[in-house]
C-alpha cells in the first residue's frame, strides 16, 4: 500500500441504487442462478421427467420395431456365444411367442456394425430377458442419463443452470431423442458416447486452463497427465465401437481440444502459443485421445476374438489361419510395395480382412427403401422413418372411431424445436465469426463432426433417424439462443421481462407441440382423423 492510500484513505462507496422492480418471469429466471442447489436438484428434476417419458409402457408394442429384428438378437447372441450367430427366418415370431422359443443357431453371420452398441443392449437382456422391455432397457437408462448430463454440460458450458437445465428439458420433449430412447436400436447408445466424451473435453479444458493461469511462462508449462482427455478418448472411441461415424466425431473433438490448448496458451501470455500447442500438447493430445480409443475399439471385439476354438466362432474368425497374409498394394490410390503379414496374430489379421468386407458393405449399400432420405432434409425433418405400423378396426384395442384408429411409432424430431434449432445454428455462427465466442464455437464443431460427414454419402441409403446424436447440441444451440433472448447481464428490468417472456413462450411451443405428436412416438392408439391432422406434409406419410 502506498503512502499516500494510508494518508489519504478512499472515500466511503456511494450507496448502490435500490433495485427495480421485476417481473415474475425474470426474477424466477434470475432466482435460479442464484440458489446454489439448482446445480444438481435442476437436471435431477429434469432428468427424472425425461425418464418417466421413456420408461413408461417401455415394453409397448410388443413386437420387433424396425431394426430391432437385427440387434436384439446379435445382443442375445453375444451373450449367449460372445458372437453373432445367425437366426432362421421365424425367429422372431418364435421369440414373441407365449411360451417362448429362442431357436439362435451357431452358425455365424455376417454383421455390418462393431459390436459394442449391442453388448449394452445385452446388459438389459441378461436383467430382464430377451423380450421388448428387457431390450428396450438399457436405450431407456441412457436416454434419460442423458438429459441429465446435458443439463450439466450446458451449466458448465454457459455458467448458468437455466440454461443448461433449458437445454436439458429441449431434449426430454424431443420427438426423435424419446423415439430412439424407446427402442433397441444402436444410434441413442452412440448418442450417450458422443455427449459423455463432450462433457469429459469440457472438464479438461476447465482443468487445463487452471493450471494455465498458475503458469510462469504459457510457453513452457507442462499440464502433466489429463485423465479427463484419456476419458474423452474412451467415450469417442466407444462410439466408433458402436458404429463406425464415430471416427469422423473423434477427429472433431482432437481438432477442438487441440485449439483449445492453443488459446489457453496464448491467453496465459505464451509468445508462441502455436509452437507451444505442437510441441508440448498435439502429440500427448493424439496419444490421449486416438490412443485410447483404438484400445476400447478393439477390446469391444473381444468376444469376437476369443471365439473361435474348434475352426468355430464369429464370423471369418478363422480366415487368416493358415495364410501368410500381405500388406495392402495402395493406400487411398497410391501404389504401396507388399510386405508379409505372417508376424501379426492370425485372430488380427482375421479382424481385418472382416473389417475390409464391413467397409464395403457400408460404404456400398444402395438398395432403396421407402424412407430412406438425403441429408439436407434431415434438420427439417424432411422424411422422418415410419418404425412401427398397425391399422386397428373398431372396437379393438380400445379404437372407438367409426373410421378406424392407428398406431404408429414415427421417428420424428419435434418440428418446433428442429426449426427452431435451425436459426440457432445460424445465430451462433454469428457469434463464432464475428464475436469468437469458444462456446458456439465448440456446439458448432460437435454439429459439424456429427453432420457433415453424411453428406459424402449421397448415393448411400440413409436415414434421418441417424441424427439423433446430434439433438444433444441442437438443444444446446437453442438454449444459448433463448439465453440471448432473455438478455444480457445488466441489462434493464424492462428487456429482461420482455425477453423472459418471449423465451418462456418458444419453450412452452416446443413442449406443446411435443405434446401435440406424443401419440406417434408411443404407438398409442388414436383415430385415424387424429393421425391424419399430425401428418403435416405428405413427406411424413
Amino acid at each position: 500500500m502506498t503512502q499516500a492510500a494510508l494518508t489519504h484513505p478512499p472515500a466511503a462507496p456511494a450507496p448502490a441504487p435500490a433495485p427495480a422492480p421485476r417481473g415474475l418471469l425474470g426474477r424466477a429466471a434470475d432466482r435460479v442462478d442464484r440458489v446454489e442447489w439448482s446445480g444438481w436438484l435442476g437436471p435431477i428434476g429434469v432428468a427424472l421427467f425425461a425418464g418417466l417419458l421413456r420408461f413408461w409402457n417401455l415394453g409397448h408394442p410388443n413386437a420387433f420395431v424396425f431394426d430391432e429384428t437385427y440387434y436384439p438378437k446379435d445382443a442375445w447372441s453375444l451373450l449367449q456365444q460372445g458372437y453373432e450367430g445367425s437366426w432362421p427366418d421365424h425367429a422372431n415370431t418364435d421369440i414373441l411367442a407365449v411360451p417362448q422359443s429362442v431357436p439362435l443357431t451357431s452358425a455365424p453371420e455376417f454383421i455390418a456394425h462393431p459390436p459394442l452398441g449391442k453388448w449394452v443392449i445385452a446388459i438389459g437382456e441378461q436383467l430382464f430377458g430377451l423380450h421388448p422391455f428387457g431390450w428396450r432397457f438399457m436405450t431407456a437408462l441412457l436416454g434419460t442419463v442423458t438429459v441429465l448430463m446435458l443439463a450439466r454440460i450446458g451449466r458448465r458450458l454457459f455458467g448458468s443452470a437455466l440454461i443448461g437445465c433449458t437445454a436439458a428439458l429441449l431434449m426430454a420433449v424431443d420427438g426423435l431423442q424419446l423415439v430412439m430412447s424407446r427402442i433397441g436400436l444402436l444410434d441413442g447408445v452412440q448418442m450417450f458416447f458422443v455427449l459423455a466424451a463432450f462433457g469429459s473435453l469440457l472438464i479438461d479444458r476447465d482443468h487445463a486452463r487452471a493450471r494455465l493461469a498458475e503458469a510462469a511462462d504459457g510457453d513452457l508449462v507442462r499440464l502433466g497427465l489429463r485423465p479427463w482427455r484419456i476419458a474423452a478418448g474412451v467415450f469417442v472411441g466407444a462410439a466408433c465401437a458402436v458404429k463406425w461415424n464415430g471416427v469422423m466425431i473423434l477427429a472433431a473433438f482432437g481438432i477442438l481440444t487441440v485449439l483449445w490448448d492453443q488459446s489457453g496458451r496464448r491467453g496465459a501470455g505464451a509468445r508462441h502459443p502455436w509452437r507451444s500447442m505442437l510441441g508440448r500438447d498435439a502429440v500427448p493430445a493424439f496419444l490421449a485421445m486416438v490412443g485410447s480409443a483404438f484400445v476400447v475399439y478393439v477390446g469391444a471385439w473381444g468376444g469376437w476374438l476369443a471365439s473361435g476354438g474348434n475352426g468355430g466362432g464369429g464370423y471369418d474368425r478363422q480366415w487368416a489361419d493358415g495364410r501368410a497374409g500381405l500388406s495392402p498394394d495402395s493406400f487411398l490410390g497410391f501404389p504401396l510395395p507388399q510386405v508379409s503379414m505372417s508376424w501379426v496374430p492370425a485372430p488380427l489379421r482375421s479382424l481385418w480382412h472382416y473389417h475390409s468386407q464391413m467397409y464395403d458393405f457400408n460404404t456400398g449399400l444402395s438398395t432403396p427403401h421407402t424412407y430412406q432420405s438425403n441429408p439436407f432434409s434431415w434438420l427439417v425433418m424432411g422424411r422422418p422413418v415410419s418404425m412401427y405400423w398397425e391399422q386397428v378396426p373398431n372396437g379393438q384395442q380400445g379404437c372407438t372411431s367409426s373410421g378406424g384408429c392407428a398406431a404408429q411409432i414415427l421417428g420424428l424430431g419435434t418440428p418446433l424445436l428442429w426449426w427452431t434449432a435451425c436459426f440457432a445454428l445460424a445465430y451462433l455462427l454469428w457469434r463464432w465469426f464475428f464475436r469468437r465466442d469458444w462456446r458456439s464455437g465448440a456446439v458448432l464443431c460437435a454439429v459439424a463432426g456429427i453432420y457433415l460427414p453424411w453428406f459424402q454419402y449421397q448415393e448411400r441409403t440413409v436415414f434421418s433417424f441417424y441424427m439423433v446424436v446430434l439433438v444433444p447440441f441442437l438443444c444446446l444451440a437453442v438454449a444459448q439462443m433463448l439465453g440471448a433472448i432473455l438478455g444480457p447481464a445488466g441489462c434493464t428490468p424492462e428487456r429482461r421481462r420482455i425477453g423472459a417472456a418471449a423465451a418462456g413462450l418458444i419453450v412452452l411451443a416446443i413442449v406443446a407441440c411435443f405434446a401435440f405428436f406424443y401419440p406417434l412416438y408411443t404407438a398409442e392408439v388414436i383415430p385415424m382423423s387424429g393421425w391424419q391432422d399430425r401428418m403435416w406434409f405428405t413427406s411424413w406419410i
